[in-house]
């Protein structure tokens, strides 16, 4: 087995140029930050940037935990990788990281100002002390079964796929961690209510809200809404149609994790609404 390093300090897009690392250097692994990652899928491991505090999400990046590492240590002896990219800020966090898990010293060290230019680096740097934004080597799919009401957006790394010249697209999740430098952020329930009504209003055979109510439970957001229809409609059409277009809508704006929606029609109308 054969471990590759890519070091640089924080925030200088070790994350970002993962992906294109491990292509160029056929790693068929990533371990970033306490996750174990493989072809766009996080198999196993607890984020860092999970964790409440700096402290706490280094002592995760580097599988001090019993239990965390135990896991990691158990995917690895399934899967046999022949080659492992690991990040970190120095290459003593890669060699701690590789202590912790019991695989081989780094044969090749990458680091980061090889690979990026001055200006990638400069803004990279701004997108981690400006902005909080952390870049997380998976879809955005995969992330939010990790970061629930986590603000989320997607970013794309496309490569090329050697003499074929194919173009070859992975997409990437940029996040903003717990412990992140401006704070925490919350959103109040009235925002996704009154983000839920406009949606509503969108809908000409919806006659006019009802109740419309909020429950969130482990990172998991579900809105249960009631409504009025106009007669004329097919109601089962226009319940999924709304389920759809909510949920669509909640994500896009407020970057949680929407479980489900689940829609009541109450009643059913004749003439506009009041």
């Amino acid at each position: 087995m054969e471990v590759i390093a890519l070091i640089g300090p924080s925030g200088t897009g070790k994350s970002h140029q993962a992906i294109k690392v491990a292509y160029n250097t056929a790693s068929d692994l990533i371990i970033d930050d306490g996750l174990l990652i493989q072809e766009s899928r996080i198999l196993a491991g607890i984020s860092a940037k999970k964790q409440p505090t700096k402290v706490g999400a280094i002592k995760t990046a580097l599988f001090t935990d019993e239990e965390h590492r135990s896991e990691a240590q158990k995917t690895l002896d399934v899967l046999k990788p022949e080659r492992i990219l690991i990040l970190g800020t120095s290459l003593g966090m890669v060699l701690r990281i590789t202590e912790h898990l019991d695989l081989p010293r780094p044969g090749q060290v990458i680091d980061i100002a090889e690979i990026t230019s001055s200006e990638d680096l400069r803004k990279a740097k701004f997108y981690r002390t400006r902005l909080g934004k952390h870049v997380v080597p998976v879809p955005t799919l995969e992330v939010k079964r990790n970061f629930p009401n986590t603000l989320i957006d997607s970013l794309q790394v496309i490569l090329h796929g050697g003499e074929s010249k194919k173009q070859i697209v992975f997409e990437q999740s940029v996040i903003r961690p717990n412990f992140s430098s401006l704070g925490k952020f919350t959103i109040a329930e009235n925002v996704l209510i009154d983000i839920t009504k406009r949606v509503l209003s969108g809908f000409e055979a919806v006659n006019h809200t009802g109740k419309i109510r909020i429950e969130s439970e482990q990172g998991n957001t579900v809105i249960f809404i009631q409504f009025a229809a106009n007669i004329g409609h097919p109601l089962q059409t226009l319940c999924r149609d709304i389920q759809t277009k909510v949920r669509e809508i909640v994500e896009g704006y407020t970057g949680l994790s929407i479980t489900a929606v689940n829609v009541s029609v109450i009643n059913l109308v004749t003439g506009k609404s009041p």
